[in-house]
């Protein structure tokens, strides 16, 4: 449980406190003492081990280390703002800790490959361990080196990829192919010191991984951390400050960020929300018609369906900065790798399903996963054609559904619908991509079908799974299922499986009345898409339904932006988790007298307003191979508190599934019939209309 908030704290400082730490007065001095040997990890690997599974996604990090460079982009010259900008999309990407270097001439192993001047730096601890024979130990013991090794991998290649879209050359050092001595730089950067023989990281009591940057980009060097002796110690990485996270830094006392918890627990405590046997919205199973990934918004407009502008803007949307792009790239890499062979033999110890769910749950919290929740697979989930028109024929009974948290801290500095929107939604979508990959690809070589479904790849749809896992309720938002604890900000990605599973049950923690009592994310929709009215069945589902085309034309037509998640931004469940905001969700959940007030004073307080203190990025846009400054300027929306001015007025077309493309259209555009759209939308069944219908029918 967070005691202090780190609102006040620029995100280029990182989780720790390292601006304490004293340093020596020149970045290019040599550290005091040198070499030394690192914290190994101390529990070995087993035969059913998934360190294999990691090896595969290194390999497609490491073939990506260098590339072409675009021309120079219009960044500023200051190297300390540069510094801070990398440091910050590190810390974006959830490294650990991060540091910039001037690289000594002894760290290169590989002459011929000496180049650069700069480097940059990220550090990556090794996941937490807790107590012995925990569920996923069998699994995951063993693989913690490497599951940080992975990780630092992935930083790397990122940064190097964004950096050459600048117009910098840079290649990424990895823990398995780098020219660079990775401690050295370390060292140089003060990220690590050498204290009696050992290799430690402030503030780190285990093991960790490293990976370097190096560049020819100029940016300001951090110096070697300086001798500290016992009393330097207490002051600094023993402080009390430290250990209760004072000024926003991660806390020491361990217990304050949840690692005393199991493992497959996960830090939040989705144990203590209520468990129900039915979704708190209406489902009539029978009634749930399947539909094609070509009836999705975005597969439409790329169809032709929402016109020539539109079937352009769809190729770009998400990924008209140069972050974005460099996630794109590794999320395409990985679609090879969503399925596979299954080994011949089933793997002793899998048959139990309560020990296999909280053992897939443990291994994907590992991989850093957010929320994880297990669910048997509805016949209607799956889409009933792929992307290429193809037949899908459902072929697993259990699904692992997992969420990937899309950052508080950008979330906090951003409008929800400028220029860092696409690249939170691509970096979210990334991650879930690779601890999906290797999960599925574990438990194939354990004996059970498995595939991951990623946002590029996907044969079933993550909403109703999401909820059927019992990771949150339908919300005002529409076509979005909202978690108590990280709310509407999050991307999904779901692994189906045969292995046995015990489900999740569904949970209730008062949504459905909050969100009839709270139109904020209506009132802020930068295109009036969600509704102000009151839930309609849709498709056999009770649901706020959105205005798809409205919310699908602006996405992709965002002019002073990368997509949008304006929803996201505005919602009162975005919260950071402290301690003094779990007595305002504990009064949502609880009190329903009360949420009016609190959606109120959600407004009063600020929350969904732009922090400056958190704007770490540059507002640049990538067109035509190139860093550009964007064309038509920066989305910078403050709260509407007297806006709903178009709530009497507001029309919403339903496209329902008879006005949908049939799968096998390929190529051909259908119109959109917004006229007869918006009449369905008018006469659409109640809820209470429903569930009289069904009562008559028995």
């Amino acid at each position: 449980m967070k005691l202090f908030s780190h609102r006040k704290r620029p995100v280029h400082l990182g989780p720790y406190p390292l601006e304490r730490l004293p340093r020596l007065d020149d970045p290019t001095e040599e550290p005091r003492h040198l070499g030394g040997t690192r914290p190994v990890e101390q529990r070995p690997e087993g035969p059913d081990g998934a360190s294999h599974a990691f090896r595969l996604y290194l390999d497609l990090f490491d073939a990506q280390r260098s590339g072409e460079v675009a021309e120079p982009a219009p960044i500023p010259d200051d190297p300390v703002e540069r510094a801070h900008n990398l440091k910050a999309g590190l810390y974006f990407l959830d490294a650990d800790m991060v540091g910039c270097a001037v690289v000594p001439e002894d760290a290169w192993s590989n002459p011929e490959a000496r180049r650069h001047g700069h480097a940059v730096v990220a550090l990556v601890a090794h996941t937490r361990t807790v107590g012995r024979g925990q569920p996923g130990d069998e699994w995951i013991d063993g693989t913690r080196q490497v599951n940080a090794d992975l990780r630092a991998a992935e930083l790397a290649v990122l940064t190097a990829g964004y950096i050459r879209r600048l117009g910098f050359d840079a290649v990424a050092h990895t823990p398995s192919a780098t020219d660079l001595d990775l401690e050295r730089v370390a060292l140089q950067c003060g990220l690590i010191e050498s204290v009696g023989g050992a290799l430690k990281a402030p503030y780190l009591r285990g093991g960790f991984a490293l990976s370097v940057v190096s560049t020819e980009m100029e940016i300001a060097a951090d110096a070697p951390l300086a001798p500290r002796g016992l009393v330097g110690s207490l002051r600094t990485t023993r402080s009390i400050g430290w250990l209760l996270g004072r000024r926003g830094t991660r806390a020491g006392i361990g217990r304050l960020n949840g690692d005393h918890r199991p493992l497959h627990m996960g830090r939040q405590p989705m144990e203590r929300i209520k468990r129900v046997d039915e979704p708190t919205t209406l489902i009539i199973a029978d009634e749930v018609q399947r539909v094609p990934v070509r009836a999705g918004g975005f597969p439409r407009a790329a169809h032709g369906d929402l016109g020539p502008k539109f079937q352009n803007d769809v190729k770009v949307f998400a990924y008209k900065t140069p972050q974005a792009q460099t996630y794109i790239q590794q999320i395409d890499a990985m679609v090879p790798h969503q399925d596979g062979p299954v080994a011949d033999a089933v793997a002793a110890g899998t048959k139990d399903p309560d020990r296999n769910a909280d053992a897939v749950k443990a291994l994907a919290y590992h991989l850093g996963g957010d929320m994880v929740g297990v669910c048997e697979v509805p016949e209607y989930v799956w889409y009933s054609h792929n992307g290429k028109g193809e037949v899908i024929e459902p072929r697993h009974r259990n699904a692992i559904v997992i969420l990937l948290d899309q950052g508080y801290e950008t979330m906090e500095g951003a409008s929800g619908d400028d220029w860092v929107s696409g690249a939170q939604s691509m970096r979210a979508y990334m991650r879930g991509a690779q601890i999906a990959g290797i999960i599925a690809e574990h438990l194939r070589s354990l004996g059970h079908g498995a595939r991951s479904h990623t946002n590029r790849d996907s044969e079933v749809l993550h909403i109703p799974l999401v909820l059927e896992a019992g990771l949150g309720e339908m919300s005002r938002i529409g076509e979005l299922v909202l978690n108590p604890f990280v709310g509407p900000r999050f991307k999904s990605v779901v692994v189906t499986t045969d292995l046995p599973l015990t489900p999740d049950r569904k949970i209730d923690f008062g949504l459905q009345d909050f969100c009839q009592k709270c139109t904020k994310c209506a009132r802020e929709c930068p295109c009036g898409a969600i509704p102000f009215g009151d839930k309609i069945m849709f498709n056999g589902y009770e649901t706020w339904k959105p205005d798809v085309e409205k919310c699908t034309k602006y996405r992709l037509g965002n002019l002073k932006g990368s997509a949008c998640g304006r929803c996201m931004k505005t919602c009162p469940f975005n919260t950071e988790g402290v301690l003094s905001e779990r007595s305002f969700l504990w009064a949502a959940i609880k009190l329903p007298f009360a949420r009016s007030w609190i959606a109120r004073l959600d407004d009063q307080v600020g929350n969904g307003s732009i922090n400056p203190v958190k704007k770490w990025w540059w507002d640049l846009q990538w067109k035509d191979g190139r860093t550009i400054v964007p064309e038509k300027g920066t989305n910078a929306r403050g709260l509407d508190p007297d806006g709903g001015r178009i709530a009497d007025k507001q029309r919403i077309a339903l496209y329902e599934p008879d006005m949908l493309p049939p799968g096998d259209n390929q190529g051909v555009p259908v119109k959109l019939d917004r006229k007869e759209a918006i009449r369905r939308g008018e006469r659409a069944e109640t809820p209470a209309s429903a569930r009289t219908r069904l009562a008559r029918r028995g």
